[in-house]
């Protein structure tokens, strides 16, 4: 008469029949690393509340407390194995927080404080002849549209351009040489940009010369290298065997290059330039230097100094009035505005990206 035992269950341990102990071991309940999480950040406020500590002293200590937590239960319950996984989870895990946690906090001062003259005010008036509270920004908002607009125009032909011939045309040293400048200028500082623009300017039309159009071509200076690089590396993944259909049915490399290269790289191109207007956008030191600063409204890039967002704000900040609330005020809204305005340049590179991209079974 045959007898049968019913299975061990997962938190059970096996006993062969051999008298060795088996590899099988419990395992931690699925609330386990919330609740060391927040055990660990508990314990973690009562130190820092009686040591006086902030607010990154907290998280770090929590991240500690947690990984430590976590893998002492795991080694407890599951094993050695499982708790060195655990552990090396908590780590990661606690690196990428603490990696976060000075961006979350940027972004919560600039909204808390940059909320205070968010209003339409804000947005249609220029600081001509005012002192203490009032006034705008429009005059460095439509600075910032303009010199970036006019970058964006000089910029995109030029690198897109560059990309084309270093990936169709260029195996010499010409195309060698290229590629090196491109890695020298994406790594030069943006006030080498700026001293270069007015330097350029000045040599031309004279000293002293600052408008618009010098910081557009201070930024068109850290703007070319990014789409030279963003947009090469789009055409590059393009497969050849659609270059390769094109030849074989007679069409001359230029308008395989327009009909069949550029369209399948639109994508990427597209965003990469829309990062590249991103990165640029929010740049303070060579417009400081090549395009001044005003509190009127000028709307011609080649006539005169023009505001931007991020010299209004440094203005309003290192200079502030008296009483000086108001000026700090203005400072972190246009702080806010502007990373509001890389925050759609973002969207609308991820957004270009999702509608241009190939669609599986065209």
């Amino acid at each position: 008469m045959s007898t049968t035992t019913s299975p061990p269950t997962p938190t059970e341990s096996v006993e062969p029949s051999n008298g060795t102990k088996s590899l099988v071991r419990g395992t931690l309940p699925r609330w386990a690393s919330w609740g060391v999480l927040g055990a660990a950040a508990v314990l973690a406020a009562l130190i820092a509340r009686l040591l006086g500590f902030g607010v990154a002293p907290f998280v770090l200590l929590t991240a500690v407390l947690y990984a430590v937590g976590i893998s002492g239960w795991s080694r407890w319950i599951e094993g050695g194995r499982k708790a060195t996984d655990r552990a090396f989870t908590a780590v990661v895990t606690s690196a990428f927080l603490l990696a976060l946690t000075p961006l979350v906090s940027v972004v919560v001062t600039v909204i808390s404080k940059g909320m205070e003259r968010f209003d339409g005010r804000f947005f249609t008036y220029s600081m001509r002849g005012v002192v203490g509270d009032g006034g705008g920004a429009y005059h460095a908002i439509m600075g910032t549209l303009i010199t970036s607009g006019l970058a964006t125009l000089m910029s995109v032909p030029i690198g897109l351009a560059t990309a084309i011939y270093l990936v169709e045309y260029g195996h010499g040293r010409l195309a060698r040489a290229i590629t090196f400048f491109v890695d020298v200028m994406t790594g030069i500082p943006s006030i080498v940009a700026g001293l270069f623009a007015y330097a350029l300017f000045a040599l031309v039309f004279g000293p002293g010369t600052v408008n618009g159009f010098a910081g557009a071509v201070a930024l068109s200076v850290l703007m070319i290298p990014i789409v030279v690089r963003s947009s090469e590396e789009m055409l590059k993944i393009v497969p050849d065997d659609l270059r390769e259909a094109a030849f074989a049915l007679g069409t001359p490399k230029w308008k395989v290059i327009l009909r069949v290269v550029l369209p399948t790289a639109v994508a990427g191109i597209s965003t990469g330039v829309t990062l590249a207007i991103a990165r640029v956008v929010g740049e303070t030191a060579p417009l400081l230097i090549a395009t001044g600063a005003t509190g009127s409204t000028n709307l011609n890039p080649f006539s005169g100094q023009m505001a931007t967002l991020s010299v209004f704000s440094y203005y309003e900040y290192a200079s502030p009035g008296v009483p000086f609330e108001p000026s700090l005020d203005r400072a972190w809204t246009a702080a806010l505005t502007l990373m509001l305005i890389v925050m759609v340049l973002n969207l609308v590179a991820r957004s270009i990206s999702l509608l241009f991209a190939p669609k599986a079974g065209r």
